[in-house]
């Protein structure tokens, strides 16, 4: 009996998959058809988000170090938070209109249809645009790798590789449960991208130039400092300032498996709490 409820799931998972890349594909079929455009898109989503680290080197212009940080340690957290929202925003971006979708009613559509609304509300208008950002954040963080003195061990490159993925997936996870929260709310863009595009922003910077509160919060409420805060921490050779355990550097994807399993829980309690349109 568990065996097959297990296949199942599996089954279903892998159906979701192949159905987002069929949607995504379409799109980006239909997004490749006015190139120029397309092109155009790109590099405004890239000089949009370079707008970020600009703001950074201004700031060194006039200081040489941010919090005890240095220009190419501060590079560092911005290009590998950059690149990890770059990857959450680009998958799973357009969870953030599903309230729309509650208001107009066109849920009711992605409801009929044979496969799961998590997948078509993730792949609808899926833009291939957004790689401008990851592009940007990925430059910002060779640029930084070749600045900063690291011995580069089998250990530290592969927390570089966890940093990134758990990194999109703790980001993927919020727009998922932001886009959830829509059920109830209906008109919550906002408050989802105070987590997610306000979080990024956080994280772009040291720990050491917030108060210890908004550190724990974003260590214990929303878990965004496991997305680069404590394992850059460790591959700097910085002290954590709340003082966890050196595991704790470690445990992104531990925190990302268990983001993962709240966020399909609670998107499941928000489809279950969907009335259709006018009721």
């Amino acid at each position: 009996m568990a065996a097959g409820r297990v296949r199942k799931v599996l089954g279903r998972a892998v159906w979701g998959v192949r159905a987002y890349g069929f949607i995504a594909a379409m799109w980006i079929r239909s997004s490749w058809a006015y190139r120029a455009s397309f092109w155009m898109m790109l590099a405004a989503n890239f000089a949009t988000t370079a707008l970020d680290f600009v703001a950074i080197m201004l700031m060194f212009s006039q200081v040489d170090a941010l919090g005890g940080f240095s220009l190419p340690e501060v590079a560092f957290l911005y290009g590998t938070a950059c690149v990890a929202f770059g990857l959450a925003d680009l998958i799973l971006g357009t969870a953030e209109r599903v309230g729309r979708r509650v208001r107009d009613g066109t849920m009711d559509v992605l409801l009929t249809r044979p496969v799961p609304v998590l997948s078509q509300v993730a792949a609808d208008r899926f833009a291939l645009r957004r790689l401008g950002r990851i592009l940007q954040g990925t430059l910002v963080l060779g640029w930084a790798l070749t600045r900063l003195e690291l011995d580069w061990t089998a250990g530290r490159v592969a927390l570089l590789v966890s940093m990134l993925l758990c990194g999109g997936v703790i980001f993927g996870c919020l727009f998922v449960v932001g886009g959830a929260f829509q059920f109830w709310a209906q008109d919550a863009a906002e408050v989802q991208n105070a987590f997610t595009y306000g979080g990024t922003t956080v994280l772009q910077y040291p720990p050491t130039v917030f108060g210890k509160e908004l550190v724990r919060g974003v260590t214990f409420v929303v878990p965004l400092a496991f997305v680069n805060w404590l394992p850059a921490l460790r591959m700097l050779g910085r002290d954590d300032p709340l003082g966890l355990p050196g595991w704790a550097d470690l445990a992104a994807p531990a925190v990302a498996l268990v983001c993962c399993l709240v966020a399909g829980l609670v998107w499941r309690a928000g489809l279950r709490a969907y009335r259709s349109t006018g009721n």
